[in-house]
């Protein structure tokens, strides 16, 4: 039974998607306290037929964008944090100048977006993740749903979805269109918090005796993770088990501080703030991270 389940998950260790994204370079952060992921939500469609974009409402956009990047850092001694980095953060992107910081996706894939990351925070990343519109819903369906509870209702027809104000269970469709939604008078920042609420409800119901130990519900998990998930060249199901594990019970989560709002040549952004830089200092140094930088939406 046991060199079974070894076994298997062997095998779905050797069917994950790998990028080569934690590549070394010149100036490169040596080292940084705790453990840190990237994880990056790409918009990526091709793994999908055409029958599913229509199911998903996901609509018929080529390429690969990110829009949807957040930092997952753990094991310096406090809780875990969940850190949504706004798109429209307007950063330093290594030889491409100044751009908002989803830019660097665009402009250079995973490498380039890991080290405008390491370079501007201080942060050393040791593991990094990017998810798919592809397996999303499955993982969700995989563990019977998660449960958010609503503040308001949300009919947003681009995103498939028309949900009710408070607690219920979403289906791995609605969880798909409720973490793209865009449909609130703040937009993106809005949404980051509904990402991260999200998350943290995903990762406790996948780490849950009622998932684990139901085999009905863990397989289909795993098989879910490995389709939707890209990952370094070295990550592997045991590092995604321990990043699920680390974030089972109330992780802290927050929107890196900045410096407001300003007009640059990408258009509307988000300056990098004086509490952008010491929020990022605080982590990488495992220190607290003072209260007055904690922005929960």
């Amino acid at each position: 039974m046991v060199l079974g389940t070894i076994g298997l998950l062997v095998y779905f260790d050797s069917k994950l998607n790998r990028v080569d994204a934690l590549s070394n370079y010149e100036g490169r952060v040596a080292s940084s306290a705790g453990t840190n992921w990237l994880l990056v939500g790409s918009d990526s469609r091709a793994d999908l037929s055409e029958a599913e974009r229509q199911a998903l409402s996901t609509g018929d956009s080529e390429g690969s964008r990110t829009d949807t990047i957040m930092l997952v850092h753990f094991g310096s001694g406090g809780k875990p944090m969940i850190i949504s980095i706004p798109r429209d953060l307007y950063v330093d992107i290594p030889g491409q100048g100044s751009h908002k910081v989803n830019a660097a996706f665009s402009l250079g894939g995973p490498k380039l977006l890991v080290q405008t990351i390491e370079t501007n925070t201080g942060l050393r990343i040791d593991h990094y993740a990017e998810i798919g519109f592809g397996g999303f819903d499955k993982m969700v369906d995989a563990v019977g749903g998660i449960e958010m509870c609503l503040d308001a209702p949300i009919n947003d027809p681009l995103a498939g979805i028309d949900l009710k104000a408070g607690c219920q269970t979403l289906n791995g469709r609605e969880a798909l269109g409720f973490v793209r939604t865009r449909a609130f008078a703040n937009a993106d920042l809005e949404r980051v918090v509904n990402q991260r609420k999200f998350m943290a409800a995903l990762m406790k119901k996948a780490t849950s005796a009622s998932t684990i130990l139901n085999p009905f519900r863990f397989w289909p998990l795993v098989n879910g993770t490995v389709s939707s998930l890209t990952v370094d060249n070295g990550d592997h199901i045991w590092h995604l088990a321990r990043l699920a594990w680390a974030l089972r019970s109330d992780p802290v989560t927050v929107t890196t501080p900045n410096g407001g709002s300003i007009l640059t040549d990408a258009g509307d952004s988000l300056a990098w703030g004086d509490n952008t830089t010491a929020f990022f200092a605080a982590i990488a140094d495992g220190k607290e991270v003072p209260p007055e930088l904690i922005q929960t939406g």
